[in-house]
């Protein structure tokens, strides 16, 4: 037997171990798949923008808290200009000390609280003064970017925050197949305090990770495996000799033109 053959044979055994996601998933019990299901609530973070917006069948009582966006107008106005400042009248910014500031109410702190108790409490505040008081709310720049390893290298916008890891991947257009699917970094920003988490893709303990789901501004970097890494380093170095050997033979050929017209000129 060869050795290239048996190198071949050695690849093809060891590949699927590095490639197969979610091994031994149909072995899992009961009680482990049951851990498996877990539900994402969404939390307000620093520089988020919220678009928050109240309305009531008793629309003069909201008008307050939701001012009305034609009011500031005259008529005839640019109609995308009202469009602009309606978008600016409803998004408010988390600032960096976790508050917003929202009409009649003042100055509110947000950040760490869920999508749906922001909205709750804005709610009953608002009903003290309009009691039919319905708010919505939403993050407008809720962001995650991938990189590495993938077909495609984004920052997508998302319109809901319920996004997992995977649901990014496949944003991505998956991993190539020179991706580590056991080496996946999630870097995640926590109030200014960067956190970095390993994750293992073939591993299907992926669906019961308190990082599954993604949130705002989460980035994830897919590591190129060990045949990739070698490879990169081969390049590397065969670009450096091919550089060094152009540099020795223009180097030789000037010399060689030089000794040629001199000794031209002595004979």
């Amino acid at each position: 037997m060869s050795l290239t053959f048996l190198i071949y044979l050695l690849c093809s055994c060891s590949a699927p171990k590095n490639v197969t996601l979610f091994q031994g998933i149909e072995s899992l019990t009961a009680e482990q798949k049951e851990a498996m299901t877990q539900k994402y609530v969404p939390r307000i973070c620093i520089d988020d923008a919220l678009i928050i917006t109240v309305t009531s069948p008793d629309r003069e009582s909201v008008i307050p808290f939701s001012p009305p966006p034609y009011g500031y107008y005259e008529p005839g106005e640019d109609a995308i200009g009202i469009q602009a400042t309606t978008q600016n009248l409803f998004t408010y910014l988390v600032d960096d000390e976790g508050y917003i500031y929202f009409p009649v109410l003042g100055r509110i702190h947000v950040a760490g609280m869920s999508i749906n108790e922001s909205i709750k409490f804005l709610q009953e505040e608002i009903r003290k003064s309009a009691p039919q008081a319905v708010v919505s709310l939403q993050i407008a720049n809720f962001k995650v970017g991938i990189f590495g390893e993938v077909k495609t290298a984004n920052v997508f916008k998302i319109k809901t925050p319920r996004l997992s890891i995977l649901d990014l991947i496949a944003l991505a257009g998956d991993v190539t197949v020179m991706a580590d699917r056991k080496n996946v970094l999630l870097i995640r920003d926590n109030d200014g305090e960067k956190e970095h988490i390993r994750i293992d893709l073939t591993d299907p303990a992926i669906f019961s990770s308190p990082y599954y789901y993604l949130q705002q501004n989460d980035m994830v970097y897919v590591a190129p495996n060990e045949a990739q890494k070698k490879n990169t380093v081969y390049t590397a170095e065969n670009s450096i000799r091919l550089t060094l050997a152009s540099v020795v033979i223009s180097a030789v050929s000037i010399i060689t033109s030089l000794f040629l017209t001199l000794r031209g000129q002595n004979l």
